[in-house]
């Protein structure tokens, strides 16, 4: 499909199988078998293998593999390269992007949002880095090719990789490679390749249908005095990898074509998909807000023009909204450090208080004691690590006579964890700072899970 890469990454954790040598030939005899089908690669390694290969003299680079995976469309690197394959610039710095690569399907969605269309091929380090995970994990075809048993050995942890993560086998291949056609056995397997692909069958591994050969000159088209590397398809006429490599980007050229929908373009449709499911419920989540502050009883926004400095949640979920700074500020205040009088907008206190307001939660929990119903009151720090605890009684009135009150705590904790007829829920409150300028990103899908999970530690503190 237009704009969706069908996604080829070659890759082993053996050296010296032949990957790099695979990947350009590979690319090279696709286009040459279909010149109207775009081809494009690129390298995950250092050794700039691809550039010299495609690179045209001259030409003036506009970006390289590493600005690909810090975001930048990949559409908008692809550089014309010789032989009709395009390809992105390789780069001397991925070892420093490692700790900036969060997860496992960052390729994917990079190369769903990447504009490239037709065929792209990866080329792997032979490790499985967090590069080499993200590519495997992107791919529609993963072809690891093998030369001896070690390398075959080593198949096993991308076959175990996956299994991990519960993907499906069916896009690793095996491909035996450098095969050495003078080695001869004794007894069912004749050949080298025909042993290494018995060994693979009998593991449950995918073969390829066919194999490259160990070739001298193959070998002499990577060395020579000018530092070029020639292409199999132009200067390797008459030898059999020839014929090897023609066969395979035939087989491989045909799997493109009845591939429907690539990897690529599934990955798009999910993230439409998860981003329609992030709104519906942020949009949930926002619908169970009241739209008042408990304290004042002010309406207020959601939207950064009201100071909602925090949000509350009680632990059964039956109460959430958004509290005006100023009216929180002081019921912490008072609830933790029985400041009774109202504090002016400069007073060092409440400074201080904002400072550390900034990194605590907070809980209300009513309870019953042999002297009546009380509320303990908790600061906790954001790893759940209680910091303080007061505990108050908790009555409807407060003072007698003429000078008899409302409770302000009281009617807050009835209106948020309130049963009728004057009965409270066996829950909490949790209090949770927001951005003031931004309230409602504590609702979006990342900020409500690390609400809930500082929610599931402190319950387990007060438990």
């Amino acid at each position: 499909m237009e704009k969706y890469p069908y996604v080829i990454t070659i890759s082993s954790e053996k050296g010296g199988v032949g990957k790099t040598t695979l990947a350009t030939n590979l690319a090279i005899y696709l286009k040459a078998l279909a010149e109207d089908l775009p081809v494009s690669i690129l390298s995950l390694d250092n050794h700039f293998t691809v550039d010299k290969m495609f690179a045209i003299k001259g030409q003036k680079p506009v970006g390289d593999v590493a600005e690909f995976l810090m975001e930048t469309p990949g559409s908008e690197l692809i550089q014309t390269g010789q032989y009709g394959v395009d390809y992105i610039p390789s780069s001397l710095v991925l070892d420093d992007l490692r700790d900036s690569i969060r997860g496992n399907m960052v390729m994917s969605r990079l190369l769903a949002l990447s504009g490239i269309s037709g065929i792209l091929i990866i080329d792997t380090r032979p490790e499985l880095n967090i590069f080499t995970q993200n590519a495997l994990y992107a791919s529609d075809r993963v072809i690891i090719p093998v030369k001896d048993m070690p390398s075959l050995e080593n198949c096993r942890n991308i076959f175990d990789l996956f299994d991990k993560r519960g993907l499906d086998r069916k896009s690793l291949t095996v491909l035996p490679c450098l095969i050495d056609a003078r080695i001869k056995y004794q007894g069912p397997f004749k050949d080298h390749k025909s042993l290494l692909r018995a060994f693979a069958i009998n593991r449950g591994y995918r073969c390829i249908d066919g194999f490259i050969s160990k070739s001298p000159k193959v070998e002499s088209l990577n060395t020579n005095p000018d530092g070029r590397i020639y292409p199999i398809l132009t200067h390797a006429r008459g030898t059999e990898v020839y014929g090897q490599y023609a066969h395979l980007s035939r087989e491989i050229l045909e799997e493109y074509r009845n591939t429907a929908e690539p990897h690529s373009f599934l990955f798009h449709k999910w993230m439409l998909a998860e981003e329609e499911r992030k709104r519906d419920e942020y949009q949930a989540r926002l619908s169970r807000l009241k739209d008042t502050c408990l304290l004042c009883g002010k309406a207020h926004a959601v939207d950064g023009t009201d100071e909602l400095s925090f949000y509350y949640e009680a632990s059964d979920g039956g109460a959430c909204g958004f509290l005006e700074d100023r009216c929180c500020s002081s019921l912490l205040l008072s609830c933790l450090y029985n400041s009774r009088t109202v504090l002016s907008d400069d007073d060092p206190l409440l400074h201080m208080f904002r400072e550390t307001a900034r990194e605590s939660v907070y809980t209300f929990r009513p309870f019953e004691n042999g002297n009546g119903r009380c509320v303990e009151v908790q600061r906790f720090n954001m790893d759940g690590s209680s910091v303080l605890k007061k505990v108050h009684p908790l009555h409807e009135y407060e003072g007698s006579g003429f000078t008899r009150t409302k409770s302000s705590l009281y009617d807050f904790i009835f209106a948020a964890l309130g049963e009728l007829p004057g009965r409270m829920r066996d829950a909490f409150l949790l209090i949770h700072p927001t951005n003031p300028r931004k309230p409602g990103s504590i609702l979006s899908e990342d900020g409500y899970r690390r609400l809930m999970k500082t929610m599931r530690h402190v319950a387990e503190r007060l438990a």
